[in-house]
């Protein structure tokens, strides 16, 4: 982020990605709320000797992705100007903090592939230590936490899709409220999401997995410059999490997102592997059955299914790391 950039953006948007919460803390502290930065970049907001549902918002998880930056800032300092109407106890994480400041999407590695026990050659990267400090204050977050937890892990995608809105959701979140999830997601204006059986190491998968949470890492359109935005595009999301905070009543999704199932993760094994196709292709690019995805050495992806959908198609990633997932429809 440059100089002249920062300088340009709002007050509330620099505050965010500098991860600075000074002026959120002293206006809820003021208000009578409990407040505690258990990490840089890191902010809790209770309401003592209540059991409110818990909220973790988290951002820049990648560096790049700015969008979902704006957007909690605005809400923060909506929220901040009148702070009664917090309805939950909430948790903002803002991710990828040294990213952001170097105009990155991470510094060594990727901070959304770190939330599992073995990280092998990653373990003494930055993006791991970071890890840790999100998964404990995650965890102390939740520990004293009611049964009505959620998980929104903000992002905005590097390639165009033919749902430009969409959501990753683990299947082992409890029904009752991985169906509620489901439903917000249909208010926010999500697209599709894509039910997940595996973890890759993402932060959402974690708090799912770990505390019962219903997470979900969520793609809200298009990577953009921060200050630069089109907040157009987060219009129904802002809309729907600010009813969230607020405890309002959810309104009616115009559309229910479409179903989808991961049906294969497409795992880069040596420096060998290619790709059928370029790593621009859209996401939700349909194949047909025998189609081949991707080939390491001996070891060759074809699609299995009548028809199946590549997502998050990437031959760059480091060996041992996902290089797209293919999913198919549900509905």
């Amino acid at each position: 982020m440059t100089q002249a950039l920062q300088d340009g953006l709002p007050a509330p948007v620099r505050a965010l990605a500098e991860a600075d919460f000074s002026a959120v803390a002293q206006a809820f502290g003021a208000a009578g709320f409990a407040v505690a930065e258990p990490a840089d970049g890191i902010v809790t907001i209770r309401r003592p000797g209540t059991v409110l549902p818990a909220v973790l918002l988290s951002v820049g998880v990648h560096g790049d992705e700015t969008g979902p930056i704006e957007l909690t800032a605005y809400l923060l300092d909506a929220l901040a100007r009148e702070p009664q109407a917090l309805a939950v106890d909430l948790m903002v994480c803002v991710g990828s903090i040294g990213a952001i400041r170097a105009g990155r999407r991470f510094i060594d590695a990727d901070l959304n592939r770190m939330f599992r026990a073995e990280r092998g050659s990653l373990a003494g990267t930055a993006e791991a230590a970071r890890a840790d400090e999100m998964i404990a204050a995650t965890a102390a977050f939740f520990a004293d936490a009611g049964p009505e937890r959620w998980h929104l892990d903000l992002h905005t995608a590097i390639r165009a899709s033919h749902y430009p809105t969409f959501a990753i959701v683990p299947e082992l979140i409890a029904t009752p409220a991985r169906e509620r999830l489901i439903g917000w997601l249909g208010e926010a204006g999500i697209g599709a999401v894509i039910l997940n059986r595996e973890t890759a190491g993402t932060y959402s998968f974690h708090t799912a997995e770990h505390h019962g949470a219903a997470g979900s890492t969520v793609e809200l359109g298009r990577i953009g410059t921060l200050g630069r935005n089109d907040l157009a595009q987060f219009a129904a999301a802002s809309a729907a999490l600010d009813r969230l905070l607020r405890g309002q009543p959810s309104l009616p999704a115009g559309q229910q997102p479409h179903l989808f199932r991961v049906a294969q993760n497409i795992l880069k094994l040596s420096d060998g592997f290619t790709m059928a196709f370029g790593k621009e292709t859209q996401n939700f690019t349909r194949l047909k059955q025998g189609d081949e995805i991707a080939r390491d050495g001996d070891t060759v992806y074809t699609v299995q299914h009548p028809e199946e959908f590549v997502v998050f198609p990437n031959p760059d990633v480091r060996i041992g790391l996902r290089a797209g997932m293919m999913v198919v429809r549900l509905d």
